[in-house]
């Protein structure tokens, strides 16, 4: 039996207020992506961007802009050479990893396989864990085990599907 049309109505309100879509807006495509890989493994330079990714200067050059102006890479001037200026990730910016990493971690299950190398602890130099959603008490979470609840304390909001009894 489909949601009732309160249901519907209560998802579309919320999914208007949802950050995804600006999230993904600024950095939902493979370039952004890319450079973000880039960023992370401590590229700073356009040329060592263009050079690691083989990727065009008109685009990287755009899409560089775009990730100075959402504020997840910063410009400087670099120091040892005032003629080029250095991209490093913003606190916004290395706030992204876990998301970065949990995308490459469901690429290697579901898309293109294991990779040759691994992430791993500088301290032990062993994998980290795979990326997971986790309770307050550290549970390990799936989809229907969540729900929405509205930060104010109101109404829950079960992400489970139609169950018999309700369809009843």
């Amino acid at each position: 039996m489909p949601p009732d049309q309160a249901n519907i109505e209560a998802f579309r309100d919320a999914a208007l207020q949802c950050p995804l879509p600006h999230a993904v807006e600024l950095i939902g495509e493979k370039w952004a992506f890319l450079i973000l890989r880039g960023a992370f493994n401590r590229l700073q330079h356009f040329e060592e961007f263009q050079a690691g990714l083989g990727i065009a200067r008109n685009i990287l050059s755009d899409r560089l802009g775009k990730l100075v102006a959402g504020g997840i890479l910063q410009r400087t001037p670099d120091p040892s050479d005032r003629r080029k200026v250095i991209y490093q990730l913003t606190e916004k910016g290395e706030g992204l990893l876990p998301a970065v990493v949990a995308l490459r971690q469901w690429g290697e299950e579901w898309g293109h396989g294991p990779a040759s190398i691994v992430l791993a602890d500088g301290q032990d130099g062993k994998p980290i864990r795979k990326i997971c959603i986790q309770s307050q008490d550290g549970r390990e979470l799936g989809l229907h085990d969540l729900m929405w609840v509205s930060r104010e304390g109101g109404e829950r909001v079960s992400m489970r599907r139609a169950t018999a009894e309700k369809a009843a």
